[in-house]
């Protein structure tokens, strides 16, 4: 049969497109995608050092202005043009298939770091419950647990504490990547999502009973009307939201590629982008609350022990433990949240990656995940869990997280907005099935304040990276994992777009030209706008 023209056909077809069996799967997996370690650790304290409760109104209108529009322009391409970021965006035009791939790579630096914070999260979990760090938990994460050398660089002098949680990490993840979208992904969100929701109430329930806790509160949540005078302000809320919505580095173009073709577009970004900041706030209150009993214990002002990212994370939060009734509950509460926040996070930055190398050489599910996860987690278990980890991690983040990921994002709107003049069809497609209809309105956000916005956060970042050397590492070892970094993406982008598209790839997928055809129907035309199928 196989050796038949017809028998060849067959076999040379695309496998079926998964889909996410329910929108209900789709929101939950978005949100645990959106739902990540930022948002525990990262906006409490910018909320705190930009005018506090003042900060909200900012962020409000970054999240409104900003945030929900790209969110909606992610799923309208990947809804559209039903494939990973590379394949929709080669749909849209073949000339904007490399940004595609520059957020599949992007994506890959992200992974291959992530799962350190995430095995340090789980190591601390443990410590929560023996207080392992003492009276020193600065000493302890550096020095004890993390053994940073002194100087920046690349060593492979492993750290068992750290290498073995990694590996239970990677395990862990590849095995939900194997199982696929709907036995995988959606089923490992439908459990790590609620755990998490649940873990992090009851943690701030506890943190609001600690002596002290009002003084948080009073110090997160009191307005400093003046800073909404100061542009910078306002420039951390627009710079927060990009952030922390997962927007615009493909994870919202994939996952929104699984959807079925009648999908509430717009409905289901609202629902994902008010959970994000509905935890955000919830974080806020449940840190600010612990911090200041902190403060209350050591007798100085809340601003003495706020701290953002890791020093929050792995410095102050086990000095509250270790002072507070029922600390070990309080650590074991908050170091597995970061635990599940994280890996929510981390399955869909991956997914991202998989979903690219299945849809352009025609893999299957299992054999496209075993071949890009392996690799990624060899390299992410040789750099990270050593000496020097720390120090790649954070040059890795600042330079290709938050530097990269503004440079993508401003390259593609300007492409889709400016280049190919596509914003229209995608309203079109929008307004096809959503019960919140978009207009001019959003065109304008998205083609014109956006890339504004994401301008003026790219020069700042630019300004402030080239002004001095990032966190006084050797100029060689920020040129080389910062800017050499965040330049081989980009080179590593067009690259891949050259490669020629399998026979077996999903770019001549026929349940795609079905899709096509019924989107045609409905009138979502743009004579203006090629798709480039071959």
């Amino acid at each position: 049969m196989t050796n038949s023209p017809a028998g060849r056909s067959r076999a040379a077809a695309p496998a079926r497109r998964e889909t996410f069996s329910s929108r209900k799967l789709f929101i939950l997996s978005a949100i645990g995608s959106a739902v990540g370690l930022g948002n525990i650790w990262r906006f409490p304290y910018i909320a705190y050092e930009n005018g506090g409760g003042a900060f909200l109104i900012p962020y409000l209108v970054a999240l409104l202005c900003a945030g929900i529009p790209l969110l909606f322009l992610d799923y309208s391409i990947g809804h559209r043009f039903r494939g990973s970021a590379p394949l929709s965006y080669r749909r849209l035009h073949r000339a904007a298939e490399p940004i595609g791939w520059w957020q599949v790579l992007i994506c890959f630096v992200i992974a291959i770091y992530y799962a350190a914070i995430i095995a340090w999260a789980a190591m601390y979990t443990w410590f929560s419950v023996t207080k392992a760090w003492g009276d020193d938990a600065e000493g302890f994460f550096f020095g004890d647990f993390l053994q940073t050398a002194d100087t920046a660089g690349v060593s492979f002098d492993f750290v068992s504490k750290v290498f073995f949680p990694m590996l239970a990490v990677w395990i862990v993840v590849i095995v939900i990547m194997v199982a696929g979208v709907n036995k995988g992904i959606s089923r490992a969100n439908a459990v790590f999502l609620p755990l998490l929701v649940v873990m992090f109430v009851v943690l701030v329930v506890q943190s609001l009973f600690l002596d002290g806790a009002m003084v948080g509160l009073n110090a997160f949540f009191t307005p400093d009307w003046t800073a909404l005078q100061n542009p910078s302000v306002w420039a951390a809320a627009f710079g927060h939201i990009f952030f922390s919505l997962s927007v615009a580095f493909g994870i919202m173009v994939t996952y929104s590629s699984y959807l079925k073709r009648k999908t509430d577009l717009t409905g289901s970004g609202l629902v994902v982008a008010f959970a994000n900041s509905g935890f955000e706030l919830l974080a806020g209150i449940g840190v600010f609350a612990a911090l200041g009993f902190m403060s209350v214990a050591s007798g100085v002002a809340v601003d003495e022990v706020a701290s953002g990212g890791i020093g929050l994370a792995f410095v102050a939060f086990p000095t509250i433990v270790s002072e507070a009734p029922f600390g070990a509950v309080l650590g074991v509460l908050f170091f597995g949240s970061l635990v599940f926040a994280g890996l929510t996070s981390l399955v869909s930055i991956l997914e991202v990656i998989v979903a690219a190398f299945q849809d352009k050489l025609g893999w299957s599910r299992k054999g496209a995940t075993l071949v890009v996860t392996i690799p990624i987690a060899v390299i992410s278990l040789i750099l990270f869990p050593t000496t020097t980890g720390i120090q790649l991690l954070d040059t890795s983040d600042a330079f290709v997280n938050q530097f990269g990921i503004l440079a993508c994002a401003l390259v593609a709107i300007i492409v889709i907005s400016a280049g190919l003049g596509s914003l229209p069809r995608l309203q079109k497609h929008l307004n096809v099935t959503s019960t919140l209809k978009v207009g001019t309105v959003w065109r304008i956000l998205v083609g014109g304040v956006v890339p504004v916005v994401l301008g003026y956060l790219l020069i700042n970042e630019l300004q402030s990276k080239s002004s001095e050397q990032y966190s006084d590492y050797p100029a060689w070892f920020n040129g080389v994992f910062g800017w050499g970094m965040a330049g081989a993406l980009i080179v590593g982008a067009l690259l891949l777009s050259l490669i020629p598209w399998s026979e077996k790839s999903k770019l001549k997928d026929p349940e795609y030209e079905a899709f096509n055809a019924a989107a045609h129907a409905e009138g979502d035309v743009d004579n203006n706008l090629k798709e480039v199928n071959s």
